[in-house]
């Protein structure tokens, strides 16, 4: 049985990986430090697999998934690329909006568990939720690591 309600939480989730996944790897085309290149490139491989995951259910439940992120996502994009310009493709400036990205992905997801979702389906985002958790704490982390040497 199709349950639009639930396909269609999925779908902006999926667009929102999606987001993720084409902002990261945006980002760490500027990157300068070698290890941040390489967290943003395997952020931007958890995002793929995570809207993976999400597109595969879609399909189990008889809808079709997205497979492009939001318009919101490509002003974002653009955005990273004008800052970039704008800040000289700083490292400091992609880990800030890379955590801004993040922001609203733990916004999306958090109001999507907040609907009336099936278990197993509920279970899966809460596990991802987590991991985009993980994904901000560390690139806030970063952040504060690159404010603090650029002051002193």
């Amino acid at each position: 049985m199709k349950d639009k309600q639930t396909i269609s939480t999925l779908n902006n989730l999926i667009e929102t990986c999606k987001d993720g996944e084409y902002g990261f790897k945006a980002s760490a085309e500027h990157a300068v430090n070698p290890q941040i290149k390489d967290l943003f490139l395997a952020r931007a491989q958890d995002c793929r697999q995570a809207a993976a995951e999400l597109q595969t259910i879609v399909m189990q439940q008889g809808g079709k998934p997205e497979d492009s992120g939001t318009a919101t996502g490509t002003v974002h994009r653009g955005w990273v690329a004008v800052k970039g310009t704008l800040a000289g493709y700083t490292d400091l400036a992609m880990l800030e909006e890379t955590e801004r990205g993040e922001d609203a992905a733990l916004a999306r997801y958090r109001s999507a568990l907040k609907e009336d979702l099936p278990q197993d389906i509920r279970s899966v985002l809460e596990a991802q939720l987590q991991g985009v958790q993980r994904n901000h704490d560390q690139i806030r982390a970063l952040r504060d690591q690159h404010k603090a040497a650029e002051t002193t």
